[in-house]
């Protein structure tokens, strides 16, 4: 094996695959418990939502902050940071949850910039939509069985929560520790950094930059949805018949890593926008939301499949839009830009929850997925885009 599959490349996605199993069990076990403690679906979205708030306020700066000291010295800091924040979900209540999920998202905003950025730089034009496409993979992985894992948690007691977080952090930093990168692969980082990239003018890009705001409008809106699914789906499963939420999100993550390795040589690594391929992924994405909410009336035969086209959805949206970026972003500037488009879906799926959340106490989880599914509709005509500028 070679290229995106190498070993070197490999263990890097193993790590990803440890760093993200504690969310995969996290995502069912903060509703649940929040409802049981009688949180309101508000507060609730605002705990959940804190995670990539968080996560959103410091990835510009995180790509910034890697170029310039490297991201294995960055990284054996942020483990321990996040270590110390999964010990801190098993010895506080709600509160302490808040204060952990935001460790949490200043700890995911370094190591995921230094890993997509190592990724990026490291593999040659043609394979690089399948590092992206295969990063995104690894961090689903867990979501096949960690969803089934918090319930059985849940059903048991909380004392094993503790025992699986704790479990958690010390091979995740045991792993983290012993990872290294070539020094081949680290001169990319120092060499932008040399360069003086201006932070504060590059949030002006999001706006100036069309191929940045075209890319970062189809993400916050796609993971708007996402984000008000996996916030609300543990709730919303207990009014579905026959609805079980484990075994939604178990779907949901199977399509997504089952879509990502086998359609990972389909996503487009030419550094042309692909109206049509876009436009697909925006219905997919429609299709799965208005069948989540229809499954309160239609059963559980529309809330499975919602969580099928929701999962090849999320497959390809992220890496496709990446890769795209990775093209035509300019050099100097590229891994603070690439930081704040992430940044964006970052933030989409903050939202997800904390502007969803009033949406589901004041009307019903169905009606908060009918709106997903709209906003998901308007990104079709969005999405749309025949001008030379993009299309190369």
């Amino acid at each position: 094996m070679s290229g995106a599959m190498s070993w070197p490349f490999l263990r890097l996605y193993l790590l990803v695959l440890l760093y993200f199993s504690a969310n995969s069990i996290l995502n069912v076990i903060i509703p649940l418990q929040g409802g049981a403690l009688g949180a309101t679906n508000t507060t609730i979205g605002l705990i959940m939502g804190a995670y990539l708030f968080t996560t959103m306020f410091f990835r510009p700066w995180a790509g910034h902050i890697i170029q310039m000291h490297g991201p294995i010295k960055v990284l054996r800091i942020i483990l321990i940071i996040n270590g110390f924040a999964l010990i801190l979900y098993t010895v506080t209540g709600l509160g302490g949850y808040l204060v952990a999920r935001m460790l949490q998202g200043v700890s995911t905003a370094f190591f995921s910039m230094a890993l997509q950025i190592g990724i990026i730089d490291a593999l040659p034009e043609k394979d690089r939509s399948q590092g992206i496409s295969l990063y995104s993979l690894f961090s689903y992985i867990p979501g096949i069985v960690g969803p089934l894992l918090a319930l059985g948690i849940w059903q048991g007691g909380m004392e094993y929560f503790a025992i699986a977080m704790t479990i958690i952090a010390i091979f995740t930093g045991v792993f983290g520790y012993s990872t290294k990168m070539d020094k081949a692969e680290n001169q990319s980082f120092t060499k932008n950094a040399e360069q003086g990239v201006n932070m504060f003018n590059s949030f002006g890009q999001l706006v100036k930059n069309q191929h940045l705001f075209k890319c970062s409008v189809l993400m916050l809106v796609g993971s708007i949805v996402f984000g008000a699914i996996t916030v609300f789906i543990p709730l919303y499963a207990e009014q579905v018949k026959n609805g079980n939420a484990g075994i939604f999100l178990m779907i949901m993550a199977v399509t997504v890593v089952f879509s990502r390795f086998s359609l990972r040589k389909k996503i487009p690594s030419d550094g042309k926008w692909h109206s049509s391929f876009i436009m697909g992924t925006m219905l997919l994405l429609a299709m799965g939301a208005q069948c989540v909410s229809f499954a309160i009336n239609g059963g559980a035969i529309f809330f499975y499949l919602g969580a099928t086209f929701m999962g090849i959805a999320q497959a390809l949206l992220y890496p496709t839009l990446t890769t795209y970026l990775s093209f035509v972003l300019p050099q100097m500037k590229r891994n603070v830009l690439l930081g704040l488009f992430i940044a964006m879906a970052d933030l989409g799926v903050s939202l997800g929850g904390v502007i969803m959340g009033p949406v589901a106490d004041f009307y019903s989880y169905s009606t908060t997925y009918m709106i997903c599914a709209i906003l998901s509709v308007a990104m079709l005509f969005f999405a749309y885009d025949r001008r030379k500028i993009f299309v190369g």
